[in-house]
């Protein structure tokens, strides 16, 4: 049936809503609750229109601002009284309502004035009194006897709250976040199981921005209760949000190599040609990798901050079957509905899916390290070095690792490339995660020797192989592990840097990276008896560096010839690097020598490598000099080397967060029935 339009008219117009009515009374000046004693009763009974509140606020100009304060005030006032109310859709109405308004606010302003205009609204002297009393309010709600939508709709207000602006350290109202910390209510939140499956993921990153909150200039009280939280079921549970993120995002790389796999040969070419045109920073594999920052950061924090969560790390995956996390859902989904009954999902091969933090972790990286084509995910890559930097340099973390008892078949995903074929026979082999970690970095190692030469990635990356080796020396662990793989890595990283000079010499400094590898060299040679599983890998360290002889003789010369140059800015570390090589030097002089002198007493001249080793095994009577603090490192200190990198990194989880989170604001219809005992009209509105 077609409806018929009034004459003379353009067409007919959809109603006005009755709430967008009242916004558009109050942002006039005018007050629409007079002669209603039950005005805001029955305001908040009528469902928000979050748009048209935020819309009506940004348009105002400053004359009007100042004519309508005082009714913005009356709003957010009544909205915050409206939150100690029993009834569930008035709770959630007037929840919505203020994440209307403080994002309408937020927008309106700048960084430098948010403060300003809400003392304007509040009043200077009442502002404190009403945050008080919201965070008060929020602290019942989230801990209360309520409907999840209420929870939900609060977790949803305090995000917008605190990422109101792009530089966290800007944002004043976060001051009454820190007088009156909601701590111990996400602590508990994050203990039950059933609460921390549907807002596990706001808690997290709610606590990840808290910390960051000035967090090298004051006292953050959550930085402090974050590194002295000792409750196993909340760490447990901080944990296996993280967890679920890292290996949710895993399950889909393997779909989505399964997919490729059984693609036809033409689709695939099509993808690979239609992928020339799409922008790195567009495709979906970036835009992924960039959604994890947030829980990456979360991850980062608790390592860095809490020894008790290292604990958690190896702890078995419990909640895999929970739903994805919103950092790995592109689009946006209704969080209020109840989780939906998993009893037909289809099967996964779990051996195919990481089983706990650290083996997500890393299989997280192997993925991750793939793709360097663009800033995002070298910045994602760069956070999980740092992570594994503060793992590696704790004592529990790597007893943990270094455990034979305590093993893990782990897939690490590693780059095709045209001079390598995989060993097939060590992809997912069951061994301790000591093991995997040193296969993830000689993967980075071999991998990343390109033009655009990723300097500061390399030295986290030998920073970290340098940590687990004087752990392994200080304990004497013996770890079985292959380790020409490691030093066949090192030195083709060596064989790249001589080859590249020229080019990265302009850019980097070399000879700090060169030192670092050569330094690796020595601890072997120097303390390798108290760690090397067998007497037979000292003979393979010994025939590895005569095999590549070339390499360090190349690099001595380079560095003789910088030693020479009165204008090079990094001289202390090309002294300190031609002092590194000479024990190096030494071996390869005298084993070259006793090499020399039985090939021509057997009259051979391409001798075998076990005849090789065998030589080596009988002339280890040479002298080496004795090298200090090889088994030394700095530890690990955020500031001032990277506070800019982080400042960075929670600007780009702010702004990521900002524009989801308020997406499932305007997305959340309330669907709570009216008590039976209810008949309310709003003619009076």
């Amino acid at each position: 049936m077609t409806s018929r339009k009034r004459s003379g008219s353009g067409g007919s117009k959809r109603p006005k809503e009755k709430v967008v009515y009242i916004y558009e009374l109050f942002l006039r000046g005018e007050d629409p609750t007079i002669n209603s004693s039950e005005f805001w009763n029955e305001f908040f009974l009528l469902q928000p229109n979050v748009d048209a509140l935020e819309n009506e606020i940004t348009k105002l100009t400053s004359e009007q601002f100042s004519l309508v304060k005082k009714n913005l005030s009356m709003i957010f006032q009544k909205c915050i009284d409206m939150l100690e109310t029993d009834h569930p859709k008035r709770l959630c109405h007037s929840l919505q309502t203020l994440c209307s308004l403080f994002y309408a606010i937020y927008k309106k302003s700048s960084a430098d004035n948010t403060y300003d205009i809400l003392n304007e609204i509040f009043g200077y002297d009442e502002m404190d009194k009403w945050m008080k009393k919201l965070m008060d309010y929020c602290n019942q709600i989230l801990l209360g006897e309520v409907l999840e939508n209420a929870r939900f709709m609060c977790l949803k207000l305090l995000l917008v709250l605190v990422t109101g602006t792009d530089n966290v350290s800007q944002n004043v109202l976060l001051e009454h976040l820190m007088m009156n910390t909601l701590f111990d209510s996400f602590v508990r939140l994050l203990s039950d199981p059933t609460l921390r499956t549907q807002h596990g993921h706001d808690i997290v990153i709610l606590l990840t921005i808290l910390v960051n909150y000035r967090k090298h200039e004051a006292t953050n009280p959550y930085v402090v209760q974050l590194s002295i939280l000792a409750d196993e079921l909340a760490l447990n549970g901080y944990g296996q949000m993280i967890s679920q993120s890292l290996i949710d995002f895993c399950r889909q790389y393997m779909q989505s190599l399964n997919n490729a796999q059984t693609s036809s040969w033409f689709s695939s070419l099509s993808n690979i040609v239609g992928n020339m045109f799409v922008s790195d920073e567009g495709c979906e594999r970036v835009q992924q990798i960039k959604a994890n920052n947030g829980l990456l950061m979360a991850l980062y924090e608790a390592v860095h901050l809490n020894r008790n969560f290292i604990t958690t790390l190896a702890h078995t995956q419990a909640e895999s079957s929970a739903p994805p996390s919103p950092s790995n859902t592109l689009n946006l989904t209704n969080l209020t509905q109840p989780v939906p009954d998993l009893a037909n999902a289809p099967i996964i091969d779990m051996t195919q899916c990481p089983t706990n933090l650290l083996v997500a972790l890393f299989q997280y990286c192997s993925i991750v390290m793939q793709d360097n084509k663009n800033e995002s995910s070298v910045a994602n890559l760069k956070l999980c070095f740092l992570i594994l930097t503060c793992i590696s340099e704790d004592q529990y973390a790597n007893s943990m690792m270094h455990d034979s008892n305590l093993t893990f078949k782990v897939i690490l995903h590693r780059a095709q490339m045209r001079h390598r074929k995989l060993n097939i026979d060590r992809v997912g082999r069951s061994q301790p995660l000591a093991a995997t970690l040193l296969d993830l970095l000689v993967e980075f190692i071999v991998s990343h020797l390109m033009k655009k030469f990723p300097m500061e990635l390399y030295l986290l990356c030998i920073g970290v192989v340098h940590r687990i080796l004087c752990y392994q020396k200080r304990c004497r662990v013996r770890l079985n592990y292959p380790w020409k793989e490691l030093w066949s890595a090192l030195i083709g990283l060596l064989r790249f840097l001589v080859n590249q000079e020229q080019a990265l010499i302009k850019k980097c400094n070399i000879f700090h990276l060169s030192l670092q590898v050569v330094n690796i060299f020595n601890l072997f040679i120097t303390y390798g008896d108290t760690f090397l599983a067998t007497t037979n890998s000292y003979d393979e360290l010994y025939y590895e560096l005569n095999r590549e002889e070339k390499v360090f003789t190349e690099l001595h010369a380079m560095v003789l010839r910088y030693t020479t140059m009165s204008d090079c800015e990094y001289k202390d570390d090309v002294i300190k690097l031609l002092n590194a090589l000479v024990n190096i030097l030494a071996i390869v002089k005298h084993f070259q020598n006793k090499i020399k002198e039985w090939l021509a007493e057997q009259g051979l001249s391409t001798p075998t490598e076990e005849q090789i080793l065998d030589v080596v095994r009988k002339n280890y009577d040479l002298t080496l000099k004795l090298q200090d603090s090889l088994d030394h490192y700095d530890r690990y200190a955020e500031a001032p080397r990277h506070t800019n990198f982080f400042k960075n990194m929670v600007r780009d989880m702010v702004s990521d967060t900002r524009k989801n989170i308020y997406g499932y604001v305007k997305e959340a219809i309330s669907s709570i029935p009216e008590p039976d005992a209810m008949v309310t009209s709003t003619s009076s509105l």
